[in-house]
């Protein structure tokens, strides 16, 4: 672990930077994120939903889960060659990491040949790649890292209390069990949740102070604001009860706290784009997240779109990150 990083947060001090003055806590996370990360450059990804619908989870916010009645229709796992053909639309829009996600609860070994090809192919490309597939035994996550993966998604979504009033068919514990798997395959962990479900500010304190006290930080955080969908369970529910919907300032707050708890990590801003206003999203930057989710669709959510991102990027002078080599995996754990 690098000398910067640290493991022992506690929730009071977590709790006590989102207590901060808002212009106090912006400037802290600006100077954390300058310290570590290049000034006015995002990565620009692009996330594909290779097989959508049909999830037997019951996450309470997916539009993707058998359980919702949000009119999503399943479908089979996508054909090798029209990823790689996607893939390579977004290299040539400028994105540098594609990312694609299965709605399932665990992928069956029948379908890992595929998922092999889908990421060989992609780095073929010279793009990151990351795969969102649900949990993993050791034996699969080792054929991802053999393939080349370079990440694995797997959110712990919430905090460790509130986790069980979101989704039911799954532990946090079970989640947990799977980052240890990416991990000691030695795959980069890409792990972050959900705000504006209904939760209280401590429910941030302990969704941030869970990530920031892993043994190791997870090298990517998405932070998703929820896209509320009409016949999932917590989409209904703040369609009558607006008000429980977090506003932009503790949105902003929640991104600036994850950046200073966690310095060399990637803060994605993901999900909730489509809504956010441009001064929202700005603000963000300046909290220091340092990616977003290209194109106008994320699996099934609607998203800003290529021109308005490029229109955003002008106005705040942002560029997008320069394309590399895919990273190398991180050292599997001993």
């Amino acid at each position: 672990m690098d000398a910067v990083t640290r493991n022992d947060w506690t929730r009071d001090e977590i709790a006590a930077l989102f207590d901060l003055p808002f212009d106090e806590l912006m400037w802290h996370a600006q100077g954390v994120h300058r310290a570590h990360h290049a000034v006015g450059e995002v990565q620009l990804c692009t996330l594909l939903s290779i097989k959508t619908g049909g999830c037997p989870e019951d996450c309470g916010y997916c539009s993707q889960s058998a359980h919702a009645d949000s009119g999503v229709k399943a479908t089979k796992l996508m054909d090798v060659r029209a990823v790689l053909q996607r893939a390579a639309e977004a290299r040539d829009a400028g994105s540098q990491r594609f990312c694609m996600g299965a709605a399932w609860r665990n992928p069956k070994d029948r379908d890992m040949d595929a998922i092999v090809s889908m990421i060989e192919g992609v780095r073929e490309m010279g793009m990151e790649t990351c795969m969102t597939l649900g949990m993993l035994t050791p034996a699969q996550a080792q054929r991802l890292a053999d393939a080349g993966l370079d990440y694995y998604n797997h959110n712990i979504d919430t905090s460790p209390e509130r986790y069980g009033e979101v989704i039911t068919t799954r532990s946090f514990g079970e989640r947990l069990e799977t980052l240890e798997h990416v991990r000691s395959a030695g795959i980069n962990v890409c792990c972050g949740g959900i705000v504006g479900m209904g939760e209280t500010r401590e429910d941030r304190v302990g969704f941030v102070h869970a990530l920031a006290t892993m043994p190791r930080h997870p090298e990517s955080v998405p932070v998703n604001a929820l896209v509320p969908v009409k016949g999932t369970v917590l989409g209904d529910m703040l369609a009558d009860a607006p008000l429980a919907k977090i506003d932009d300032i503790e949105f902003v707050r929640t991104v600036a706290v994850a950046r200073i708890a966690m310095p060399l990590s990637m803060v994605r801003l993901s999900a909730g784009r489509e809504s956010m206003s441009e001064a929202t999203q700005a603000l963000c930057f300046m909290a220091g997240a340092n990616s977003i989710f290209t194109g106008d669709k994320l699996l099934t959510a609607g998203n800003r779109g290529d021109s308005a991102d490029a229109n955003l990027f002008a106005k705040l002078g942002l560029k997008p990150m320069l394309a590399e080599e895919p990273m190398r995996v991180c050292e599997a754990a001993e």
